[in-house]
């Protein structure tokens, strides 16, 4: 794919979201009068877009946009109802848009012959209002013939509403007029709607500039005078007394000191970073292996001097790009939102979102790779735990479902919690389902956290029927094992009636990592840092045996054991003592249980590749001291192999 076809693709991306934004404001506001400036802003959102995709030869996304925009044209004019089924619908349109611009990255084109009749079709359906009545005699004709035709539907709309229309004459400087005329409009936007600027020669001084501001509002006369310092006539006085609220200041801020980097770029820098800790490592090496042969001679002081600094700078540089790399939680957390809004809204159930935590910040790459983990989670409480309305008040609960979305950082980890107040997740339900579904042996019992696994695998849903939102049998398979393969967890706790928390453990970063090296048998492997709690020598017979499986008393804590030996097939120095290395979190923690602990190390973790995709076990491959290539372990999937090969649950 081309630079250039890159940069189209993360405009319109960025503009699709700005458009999904817009229109949640219009929808969260329109039955009290949509805001103009945000129509405004949505219409321009699709020009822009259909300018961009235009230049691009990206014909369909065009056609898609230039209709829409035609839609929303109509609508900023007066000529059409915004309604329930109009934000629907462009709603439906945006995720179109944002699926063919994803298309692109396959080079996958949309046929939007059917799009496009749709659109015509639906915009045929709508009944457009009468409008505002006419405002000639009401008005100065000179005025009129000037004004545009959106300024003249925002003119009536404002009488229409009982707002007092006033005409401001301002003169400025040649030299600062246009600081001048900016801070004037700033002022006029806090007290109303700025409806038109007409610039005008009328009266106006040699070296000097005028402008005729046009302005909306329920503020008395007097007060705008105040504010404004110019010469104010009312051309219309307002049907209420009462001052508006001032409105919030828009920012005046236009210049951006930040520009725009491909994730690839950055990828290949850390890329080249992680080439330079291994040759730092090897500097290290060789300048202790210097120090033990020839002495600590003034040469080997220096070249201990030198590996010193390369350690500190490669760190820095790393820091450096990592921290280029980071992006706050917030903007996950604000396409959640619009799912969660728009689909308790399909499904005729009423949602208080609370967000906490949402400068927490994450790895660009982990953030885009976990939000459909996270959408499939949030449709999950929607459609199955959240209930109707008329249930939760049956229950006493308020009609009002409650969630939550929450981060924080721990150690290494970014940790994210979706929380619910619905029906929670039935476990007895699940045990049948789990039966039914030949998962579980009939006749066996599970212990509560076991069975709460089980919703984890592939295919398996306590939902009767299928609907728009979920219940397809496939999600939170999907949840785990995404985080599975970004190194993380998820965790799930429920209690009856009082709703469902998941909880998605996940590094804050993917590139450069921390591990552990350990040895079992002849075979050396590296554990990642992030995934570990606690190590501890084992002696082993200390370990006990309960229902079958290896356990070790971790102050007061039967933690489970997993000999990595058996899991891997290798061979063991049979000595009586060997060491644990904890992993995981709350009640996924276990113990995998190794001959020898090596020693920490950074490693660059790189992929196995095609041929070894379906391997379990194993998170890639690294290089460390002589050019030695040790594989990396996936502690996520160790875990869950360990939890599904307890008695009882069968594998799919």
């Amino acid at each position: 794919m081309k630079g250039s076809e890159k940069e189209f693709i993360a405009e319109a991306e960025d503009i699709l979201q700005e458009a999904g934004r817009l229109l949640l404001e219009i929808q969260d506001t329109y039955k009290l009068g949509a805001n103009p400036d945000t129509v405004n802003a949505l219409f321009r959102a699709l020009h822009t877009l259909k300018g961009l995709s235009g230049l691009f030869g990206h014909s369909g996304i065009t056609d898609i946009s230039h209709s829409l925009e035609s839609i929303l044209d109509e609508i900023r004019l007066g000529r059409l109802d915004i309604t329930d089924e109009t934000i629907r619908f462009l709603f439906k349109y945006i995720d179109i848009l944002r699926d063919a611009v994803n298309g692109l990255k396959e080079d996958r084109q949309i046929d939007v012959s059917g799009c496009l009749d749709d659109i015509s079709a639906f915009r045929k359906s709508l009944s457009g209002k009468a409008g505002p009545q006419g405002i000639e005699g009401l008005i100065d004709g000179s005025i009129l013939k000037v004004l545009s035709e959106y300024e003249e539907q925002r003119l009536k709309v404002n009488i229409r509403d009982g707002k007092g229309v006033y005409f401001v004459k301002s003169v400025f400087s040649l030299g600062d007029f246009d600081k001048a005329l900016e801070e004037l409009i700033k002022t006029i936007k806090s007290r109303g709607e700025l409806i038109a600027t007409l610039p005008t020669s009328q009266n106006v001084p040699p070296d000097s500039i005028g402008f005729n501001l046009l302005l909306g509002s329920s503020v008395p006369i007097g007060d705008i005078r105040k504010s404004v310092k110019f010469e104010v006539a009312e051309l219309i006085g307002a049907k209420t007394a009462a001052a508006a609220q001032p409105m919030k200041e828009a920012s005046l801020k236009t210049a951006s000191t930040t520009v725009r980097v491909d994730i690839e770029k950055l990828d290949r820098i850390l890329n080249t970073i992680g080439e330079l800790t291994l040759a730092k490592g090897a500097v290290e090496r060789i300048s202790a292996e210097m120090a033990d042969t020839l002495g600590h001679t003034p040469f080997v002081i220096d070249m201990h001097k030198i590996a010193q600094t390369l350690h500190r700078r490669v760190a820095e540089l790393q820091d450096q790009v990592l921290e280029i790399r980071m992006v706050p939680i917030g903007q996950i957390f604000g396409r959640l939102s619009q799912v969660i809004r728009r689909y308790s809204r399909d499904v005729g159930k009423q949602i208080d979102l609370v967000m906490y935590g949402e400068d927490t910040e994450l790895d660009k790459f982990l953030a885009e790779e976990i939000i459909d983990p996270l959408v499939h989670i949030v449709r999950n409480a929607i459609d199955h735990g959240v209930e109707s309305p008329e249930v939760r008040r049956q229950k006493g609960k308020k009609e009002v479902a409650a969630i939550s979305l929450k981060a924080h950082q721990r150690g290494n980890h970014v940790v994210i919690e979706t929380k619910d107040d619905g029906a929670g997740i039935d476990i007895e339900k699940v045990r049948r389902k789990a039966v039914k579904k030949g998962l579980v042996e009939e006749g066996v019992e599970l212990q509560r956290r076991e069975l709460l696994e089980l919703i984890f695998m592939p295919g398996f849903s306590t939902k009767e029927e299928v609907t728009e939102v979920s219940g397809r049998g496939v999600g939170l398979d999907i949840v785990r094992d995404k985080l599975s393969a970004l190194g993380g967890f998820a965790d799930v706790e429920t209690e009856k009636d009082m709703g469902a928390t998941f909880t998605l453990t996940l590094p804050i970063t993917l590139a450069i990592i921390k591990s552990l090296i350990v040895r079992i048998g002849r075979e050396r492997f590296a554990i990642p840092l992030t995934a570990i709690s606690d190590t501890l020598a084992v002696e082993h017979n200390a370990l006990q045996t309960i229902e079958g499986r290896e356990v070790y008393n971790l102050r007061g804590t039967m933690l489970p054991i997993v000999r990595l030996k058996n899991m891997l097939g290798l061979g063991t120095d049979g000595a009586e003592r060997s060491f644990a290395v904890v992993v995981g979190f709350g009640e996924r923690r276990i113990g995998l249980l190794v001959d020898e602990l090596l020693g920490q190390q950074e490693i660059v973790i790189k992929s196995l590749g095609e041929y070894f995709k379906g391997v379990r076990g194993f998170a890639g491959a690294a290089e460390i001291g002589r050019h030695e290539v040790i594989l990396v372990v996936d502690v996520e999937s160790v875990i869950e192999e360990s939890l599904l090969k307890q008695r009882g649950v069968l594998h799919v």
